[in-house]
């Protein structure tokens, strides 16, 4: 089966959408609002499963040259103390791949790289989608209006589409927290790839990149809404005195790489990932919190799994049943899990729980903590192509 698709939204997930379609021989148009594909952003951990899947899309071996593999971190105290440590090496062995690093501008441009320049559109906004003929769907485009087979939404946690295609559904919700991160101007001595500090309601996390620079990340127990006029100011006044090496990361940042942005997620599941020739795919479908570094690895296999299912169905309809029967309910479990850490790790902060939690980490043996990834980033990729 081929055909026709439109790509609304050209951040991971859509561009690895396009990817995926094109594989299997769709003519595919990606649509930007952004004027500019900017190579922004801060870094990115991917498990097993979203290197898997870019192994299906023909670009993993790509994104593995570009990473750094994440064998040593874990999780600590402001103190310097350790809660848990993650054991890279025995994380490879059970799954064939350990966790890697890699900022979201390489990996962005990884993924352009795989697409011809003539199929992105940038600096268009859709904001609806004619579905008047089941056979084919519009979407108009300031003075056009594109038809398509096949139409993905994978215009983020905001969408556009969602909101038309479930109306009654209530949006996303502010999760709590607000997150503050960048990217160090310049490399810094780490003696570990990962790791994740837990204080009173507030975290600060590293992840170390392949040319010697890192991405930190500040969560904050937060009203939505609050932005301060000096972050990296701030953010010394909040984590200066934790251990180090997080004084050495907030000094080798420049204030105005810092970006700020709430929280939201779908704490309300959707009722479907699809809805006639539309899929939703990435944030669009099941926007989660960060707490398992799951968001993007989703976004990837949605892509990979929308193109198997194109390959292997008749029809386009039994197509995106199959994505919807396939995606939802791994999607949606692994958006409650992270939900569910985040409660249970940055957001606490009465010393009863924080103590219970501290102790219970102390305590667990490392095979406890390989277990709790594996059980997320086990998954078997489509063969494509």
């Amino acid at each position: 089966m081929g055909g026709s698709a439109v790509v609304v939204g050209g951040g991971i997930g859509g561009l690895a959408a396009a990817i995926g379609l094109r594989l299997i021989g769709w003519e595919v148009t990606v649509i930007e609002r952004a004027p500019v594909l900017a190579d922004m952003g801060a870094g990115i951990s991917l498990h097993s499963n979203g290197i898997r899947a870019l192994d299906a899309l023909g670009v993993g071996q790509a994104v593995r040259e570009a990473a750094r593999p994440q064998y040593t971190g874990g999780t600590r105290v402001p103190g310097g103390g350790w809660l848990a440590r993650m054991d890279g090496t025995a994380l490879e062995r059970e799954l064939g791949t350990p966790i890697v690093g890699v900022p979201r501008a390489v990996l962005h441009r990884l993924l352009r790289a795989a697409l011809p320049s003539e199929c992105l559109v940038v600096g268009a906004e859709v904001a609806s989608a004619d579905r008047s003929d089941p056979s084919r769907v519009r979407i108009p485009l300031q003075d056009d209006v594109l038809e398509a087979d096949l139409v993905v939404a994978a215009d983020g946690v905001g969408s556009r589409l969602r909101a038309q295609l479930f109306p009654e559904h209530p949006g996303p919700a502010y999760s709590g927290s607000t997150v503050l991160r960048a990217i160090t101007e310049r490399p810094v001595q780490l003696d570990t790839d990962f790791a994740l500090t837990w204080g009173r309601g507030a975290e600060f996390g590293h992840i170390a990149f392949a040319d010697g620079r890192a991405e930190w990340h500040a969560v904050l127990n937060s009203p939505p809404g609050v932005r301060y006029p000096d972050a990296l100011g701030t953010m010394r006044d909040l984590f200066g005195e934790w251990h180090d090496p997080i004084p050495t990361l907030l000094d080798a940042t420049r204030p105005e790489a810092v970006l700020h942005h709430d929280m939201y997620e779908l704490a309300t599941p959707l009722p479907a990932f699809t809805a006639g020739r539309i899929a939703l795919l990435g944030d669009a479908a099941h926007a989660m919190t960060p707490n398992l570094g799951q968001g993007a690895c989703q976004a990837l296999e949605d892509a990979a799994a929308l193109a198997a299912a194109l390959t292997t169905e008749t029809t386009i309809e039994s197509a995106l049943a199959r994505y919807d029967m396939e995606r939802r309910p791994r999607s949606q479990a692994v958006a409650r899990a992270a939900r569910r850490a985040g409660r249970m790790g940055q957001q606490l902060t009465h010393p009863l729980p924080i103590a219970l939690r501290n102790t219970a980490l102390r305590l667990a043996p490392s095979r406890m903590t390989v277990r709790a990834l594996v059980r997320h980033a086990d998954w078997t990729p489509p063969i494509l192509g």
